[in-house]
């Protein structure tokens, strides 16, 4: 599933705007510890209730709303968990463009397609920050 399994050692499981399909989903189950262990998975969640992939197309381009502003990535985990309080958790498992993983809720990303210009951008932002200048 993550973008190092099947890849050459040098490969850093980044993505660029062209490549970026070639990431590998974690789709049809729910997640276990294992599989996080085994890096086929970004998130194994417990303690919750009902859980259950959610059916979408994955990989799939996103622009993550986090506290530092807007960030490009790649989601290729989707799951539905309820929580103690018995509120759904819509929940992607997230790769950047650095190759570094991500948890974030389903309503704090906007799914695009790679031609977004936006999507594009910070994606060209992350591998080289120099860009951000020019």
């Amino acid at each position: 599933m993550t973008a190092d399994d099947d890849l050459p050692e040098d490969d850093g499981g980044g993505f660029d705007v062209d490549d970026w399909s070639r990431l590998k989903a974690f789709t049809g189950a729910v997640a276990t510890l294992d599989d996080v262990q085994a890096k086929r998975a970004v998130f194994a969640l417990a303690e919750t209730d009902d859980p259950r992939p959610i059916p979408m197309d994955l990989p799939q381009p996103v622009i993550w709303w986090e506290a530092d502003g807007e960030q490009a990535a790649v989601a290729v985990q989707a799951e539905s968990h309820l929580g103690p309080d018995g509120e759904e958790m819509e929940v992607l498992g997230l790769i950047l463009p650095d190759g570094g993983a991500a948890v974030a809720l389903l309503e704090d990303v906007d799914l695009v397609d790679d031609t977004d210009p936006v999507w594009r951008r910070l994606v060209a932002e992350a591998i080289d920050p120099d860009a951000a200048a020019d």
